[in-house]
């Protein structure tokens, strides 16, 4: 099933359960409002969010609407943590050499990982404010999934079963604030303003045989000011899985109902395949010619992020956003 927030003026949202082809929509009162409450409560509510999905499915829904993106706020549009992990090391090796910095053995066992903030999520069509384009304004493309409770000391594979929903994220870096933060011996803070999600957050059934071993395996589409810059494979080259991921968190505490564990920035060896991250072009420039000419995004700079699945629809919607000044 496909599950998205509608922006009714609360921090919240309202809950909706939307159609596999993203046309129509049926808000899921009756079984709950708000996306937590199914995921405090899943397995005696998904049950009943699955029936009204298979009946707007079926055509068969009596309340059903035409589904609008624009309407929508992040599917959980706060959550209990934010953490991304940096599961894709060509990504990190790139950066890293265009530092000429070393790339530590350890990255290939032991995940990075950062947790973000998690109280202000953007909606899929919500604009990226920022101060000021000095700052090095940096899309990323990557995948997020949404976990139920997932105990301390789990494995691997046992963190796959908390795996509730899955999305798409835009995780926005502001490039030339990173440098001065992390060399204070901290993490990001300031240099990762909020998070965008996909409008639609969907079950992993939803994703058929491109769900293997806690990886998807299908084609995340960067587009930025309209040219696409990157059509890159989210599968082979994830280093750590979803669960690998998940239990790497999970090492020293419990992780809670309405988690939301990132990707990272989805990257290929293959450089035909294109970006996720204008970073990671600029390293490529670094380390072939010496400089680095692309620039980051300005005032007026469009992000399209998208993913479609082996029957040709988009499988979380796309985030579609303006990079725009304070009011």
């Amino acid at each position: 099933m496909k599950l998205a927030t509608y922006n009714d003026g609360s921090r919240d949202g309202q809950l909706l359960v939307v159609s596999r082809d993203l046309t129509s929509a049926h808000y899921a009162t009756g079984i709950a409002e708000r996306l937590q409450q199914v995921l405090d409560d899943w397995n005696f509510l998904s049950p009943q969010l699955q029936d009204l999905s298979e009946t707007l499915n079926q055509g068969k829904a009596r309340h059903a609407f035409p589904f609008d993106a624009r309407r929508c706020m992040a599917p959980l549009p706060r959550a209990y943590q934010w953490v991304v992990g940096s599961a894709y090391l060509n990504h990190v090796e790139l950066m890293r050499r265009a530092q000429k910095a070393e790339m530590p053995a350890s990255f290939s066992t032991d995940p990075l990982m950062y947790q973000g903030g998690s109280d202000d999520f953007l909606g899929p069509c919500e604009e990226v404010v920022c101060a000021s384009e000095a700052f090095g304004i940096d899309f990323e493309a990557e995948l997020a999934v949404i976990t139920g409770d997932v105990p301390m000391g789990c494995s691997p594979g046992q963190a796959l079963d908390g795996i509730r929903l899955l999305m798409l994220a835009n995780d926005v870096s502001l490039r030339h604030l990173i440098p001065p933060e992390l060399a204070k011996g901290y993490g990001f803070a300031q240099s990762k303003p909020a998070t965008a999600f996909s409008p639609v957050a969907v079950t992993l059934d939803e994703l058929g045989p491109a769900w293997t071993q806690g990886r998807v395996h299908l084609k995340l589409q960067s587009t930025w000011n309209g040219r696409r810059v990157g059509l890159c494979e989210t599968g082979p080259e994830m280093r750590f899985h979803f669960g690998e991921l998940i239990a790497h968190l999970c090492k020293t505490r419990n992780v809670r109902a309405g988690s939301v564990i990132g990707s990272g920035t989805v990257s290929n060896v293959d450089q035909s395949h294109g970006y996720s991250c204008i970073a990671e072009k600029r390293a490529i420039e670094a380390i072939q010619d010496g400089k680095s000419v692309t620039e980051f995004m300005k005032y007026g700079d469009t992000i399209r992020i998208d993913m479609t699945g082996r029957d040709g629809i988009s499988v979380c919607g796309a985030i579609e956003q303006d990079i725009v000044p304070p009011a």
